[in-house]
This record gives structure tokens, sequence and C-alpha cells, in this order.
């Protein structure tokens, strides 16, 4: 009695081992490649993990801090983290962040090319679209782009739909 007593002490003071933290059932992460090489992204694996910092705050005044629109403009498709995990694994769209140089450079999405909303316009024939009367004109066979910038609050990737 007294070695299972000690046996269910044991286990008590023993942390449980937490489940895995996938970006999807069947997956717990994407290798991206990059002008430096591969890059791995995952969910930290600390179950326990919170934000801290400017980035966990949830309340900031509007404006400049306004909850953005799902359908940003006419023609613009809202996509999801996995969408985007598959575009940047597959290559399929060139990911774009358009957020200002210094975030850029402060860290980004593995993949991700640094266009600046306030850049966009001058910018676009980088990816294979000509200046025209009403704004510029991409070809059918040019892939498609996915604007980031700093969550739904942010209007940056908004400002650079109406440039395209």
């Amino acid at each position: 009695m007294r070695y299972i007593f000690a046996a269910a002490l044991v286990a008590l003071a023993t942390p449980a081992i937490a489940d895995p933290v996938n970006i999807r059932p069947d997956t717990a992460s994407v290798t991206v490649q990059t002008e430096d090489g591969p890059a791995e992204i995952s969910r930290i694996q600390d179950n326990a993990n919170e934000l801290s910092g400017e980035w966990a705050r949830t309340s900031r005044p509007c404006p400049n801090f306004c909850i953005q629109p799902m359908t940003p403009a006419p023609g613009v498709t809202t996509i999801g983290e996995i969408e985007l995990l598959e575009f940047l694994e597959t290559g399929s769209a060139t990911v774009i962040d358009s957020r200002v140089r210094p975030d850029y450079e402060g860290g980004t999405i593995p993949g991700a090319i640094s266009m600046p909303y306030n850049e966009m316009s001058t910018r676009l024939g980088e990816l294979g679209c000509e200046p025209d009367f009403e704004g510029f004109e991409c070809p059918a066979d040019v892939k498609p782009v996915a604007l980031f910038c700093n969550g739904p609050w942010c209007g940056q990737s908004v400002a650079s739909t109406d440039v395209v």
C-alpha cells in the first residue's frame, strides 16, 4: 500500500506532457525557401506561453488603430494563416510585407519581400505589372500577391490595394 501511495505522489509531482501545438492536426511546421536558405515556421511548443509587450495590447485608440474591413476592396480576397503558409511553402504566390521598412527589419514572415504600402505605386513593376491610365495592368501570368501588415487594425495592406 505504501508503494502505491508513493507512486501516486510521484505522478502528481511530475508535470503532464503537453500536447504538441501544431499548425493543423497533421502539420507541425512548414518549411519555406528564402534567399538565406530554408526557414521553418512553427508554433511555440509551450502550451502556457503568453504574449507580452506592445503586440499583446488589445486596445488602441481609433483612429489610427480602427478595425479594417475583411474585404478591403472589390476583387481582393482575404486569406487566413493556412492559405498564407501554403503560398509560402509552394511558392504559388508572392508574399509581400506591406509594413514600413523599420517594421520589416524588426522581423517578418520568412519568405516575404518588403514592399511598403507607401512605395507600392512605384514598385509594382517588380511584380511584372505595367503602368496604364488607371493605375497598373498586371498580366494574367503574374503570380497572385498576398499582402500583410500589422493585423486587423492596420490599414497598410488596405492602402496597398488602392494602388493595384
